[in-house]
């Protein structure tokens, strides 16, 4: 679902949930280890984004406005 919704933004994702795709690949890589079926991030980013990391940002990420960095600075954090 993450994959189609590129216009969802890690930042807008961490300002109202306290994660995003990067937490997810983290917690993926975390998760294949404790299986016994490790994975490096950049595989576990992949598997998240559909497609390499710096791929995604080069094409999806937009830059952070002034009330998204606030309200990120404001909220909890995972």
């Amino acid at each position: 679902h993450l994959q189609e919704r590129t216009d969802v933004q890690n930042i807008d994702m961490m300002n109202l949930s306290g994660f995003c795709r990067n937490c997810l690949s983290r917690w993926l890589r975390e998760a294949a280890d404790d299986l016994g079926d490790s994975i490096d991030q950049d595989t576990a980013k992949e598997r998240v984004y559909g497609m390499p990391y710096g791929e995604w940002k080069d094409k999806y990420q937009t830059e952070a406005t002034p009330e998204q960095l606030a309200a990120m600075k404001e909220g909890p954090q995972h």
